[in-house]
């Protein structure tokens, strides 16, 4: 069963390389070693993961309810998804893991619980992080964190526009720009419980030169290879390439981003 799960995610997601094929089933081994931390969660009797889909919790929801007719979620992408209120409250009912106590990531819920009726589609995929992000912000802190979270998104974004212009678009990449808010969210729960780490003694702007110049070194890989782009134009198209390039550079002031960006792209996009 796990394997024709991952069989059919590896199928589904960006991938044309066999060794990278390899790379993808180790990163889905771990979402089911996180499907299975939960299962185990469950049966020990911890309330604060959600036993399934259908089945509610013993405890009192009502303080993630709506009052509002209808509660509408602005993101920092300036994107608006809006809920009836009778919705709102019944996804809050049905998807407690969405609020836990115990933060997993993004895909990992999605797979273990979102990837139902209610949500299974793209844009209802689109729709899960987009919630997801909405609770664990709270929980992260709002104001806290609007900085580190902007930084996050802007990175994330950045990456998701390079690989999307590699590929000349693709429906892949605009699902993905909603997603964006999950994975940023979480990384900022990754810094609560990690700070140490991310506070190095070290210089680690020659680290950051190395990914920066392998981002450069994709471009210009992608260039020789590009048969779609008029060769009058691709100079043009190198330059707007490492503009991108540019923006991601600048971003990248600390470990902690440079761990993020370099996490992010290995984790969602090929490697060429």
């Amino acid at each position: 069963m796990i394997m024709d799960f991952v069989s059919e995610c590896l199928r589904s997601m960006y991938v044309r390389d066999e060794f990278i094929k390899a790379v993808y089933f180790f990163i889905f081994l771990g979402v089911f070693s996180c499907n299975n931390r939960i299962e185990e969660t469950e049966k020990s009797g911890d309330k604060n993961i959600a036993p399934n889909s259908t089945t509610s919790q013993k405890k009192d929801n009502s303080k993630f309810y709506t009052t509002n007719d209808t509660l509408t979620i602005v993101t920092e992408s300036s994107d608006t998804l809006e809920f009836a209120q009778k919705e709102f409250n019944r996804i809050v009912d049905m998807h407690p893991e969405l609020y836990g106590e115990i933060i997993y990531n993004p895909d990992c819920l999605y797979h273990q619980f979102g990837n139902n009726v209610e949500f299974d589609s793209e844009q209802g995929q689109d729709a899960y992080f987009v919630l997801y992000a909405y609770f664990l912000k709270q929980k992260n802190g709002v104001d806290k964190f609007t900085k580190q979270r902007k930084i996050l998104i802007e990175i994330y974004s950045h990456l998701n526009s390079l690989f999307k212009h590699f590929q000349f678009g693709g429906t892949f990449f605009g699902h993905q720009q909603l997603r964006i808010l999950g994975y940023a969210e979480y990384s900022i729960y990754l810094l609560l419980q990690n700070e140490d780490d991310f506070e190095k003694t070290y210089n680690i702007a020659k680290q950051k030169e190395l990914y920066i110049k392998s981002l450069r070194q994709l471009i210009a890989d992608e260039s020789s290879t590009d048969y779609e782009t008029l060769k009058s134009e691709k100079v043009e198209r190198e330059k707007k390439l490492n503009r991108i390039v540019d923006e991601i550079n600048t971003l990248i002031t600390d470990v902690f981003y440079l761990r993020r960006a370099q996490a992010f792209q290995y984790g969602y996009y090929e490697y060429y």
